[in-house]
């Protein structure tokens, strides 16, 4: 299965992303987390240490791999460089490997713009596909707001995209706009989870503003998933009401699309 969660910055996609990640590898499934978002924060929401991230280097930041691979120093635009590099080794070389999950920072470089024709873009891209097509573990993709830096057919290859969103009009705006650029990618599979509601006003408020998207279940505010974060430990170690609610909504994920 290949999971792409995203949604507005602060409803909570990360602690969903690190939290299905653990259910699946609890199951023993080989699950590969991959961090998309340039903020960069899955890690922490796995419990790693400050320590032990700060030797996680993102993959746009390895700009001797990326020359190496596509025979172009990032940072160039233009220019001739390969645009099928070698990626297939990357997450076994440089993932962090843990409790039979495999993290992957992929990062964005800082001097490309996200559509810009250029090394870096184009080694991430492909390693993106790579992972979504080619891959045959569960791969979780933690995104930024947005799918344009997929290519057309990495998306049509996930199998679900899960739009987080929170009792509010900007982040069903989100996931509305997520769904209208899915459909322009060939994604079938958009599904919405609901996060920090307070109750089933909440509840109802969201599955109004979303319209016909499919809604997957709903996470209550837990003021353990912020102890957690304060002590540097992942929620799912802290939270059993997470757990249980995340494992619903991925029943219900696996349900919707066994009937597709």
């Amino acid at each position: 299965m290949k999971i792409a969660v995203t949604g507005k910055g602060g409803v909570g996609k990360t602690t969903i992303s690190a939290t299905l990640s653990h259910i699946f590898a609890e199951e023993g499934k080989r699950v590969l987390a991959v961090d998309a978002d340039p903020d960069a924060n899955l890690a922490s929401a796995f419990g790693i240490s400050r320590e032990k991230i700060s030797e996680i280097k993102p993959i746009a930041e390895m700009t001797e791999l990326i020359e190496e691979r596509t025979g172009a120093k990032p940072g160039t635009l233009g220019g001739i460089f390969r645009l099928n590099p070698k990626v297939d080794d990357i997450p076994e070389e440089y993932g962090y490997k843990f409790d039979g999950i495999t993290l992957l920072i992929t990062g964005r470089s800082k001097e490309a713009a996200s559509g810009c024709y250029c090394p870096e873009n184009v080694f991430l891209r492909r390693l993106l596909r790579h992972l979504v097509v080619e891959r045959d573990e569960v791969v979780i993709i933690d995104m930024e707001a947005g799918i344009e830096h997929l290519t057309r057919g990495t998306a049509e290859a996930v199998d679900a995209f899960v739009v987080v969103v929170e009792p509010g009009q900007r982040s069903i705006q989100t996931a509305l706009t997520v769904k209208e650029m899915a459909k322009s990618l060939g994604v079938k599979n958009v599904f919405v989870a609901a996060n920090k509601v307070r109750g089933e006003q909440d509840v109802n408020f969201i599955k109004q503003g979303i319209k016909d998207m499919i809604f997957i279940g709903a996470l209550s505010y837990d003021a353990s998933i912020l102890e957690a974060d304060m002590k540097g430990i992942a929620p799912y170690e802290n939270s059993p009401a997470l757990v249980k609610e995340v494992k619903e909504m991925k029943n219900s994920l696996e349900q919707h699309l066994g009937n597709s």
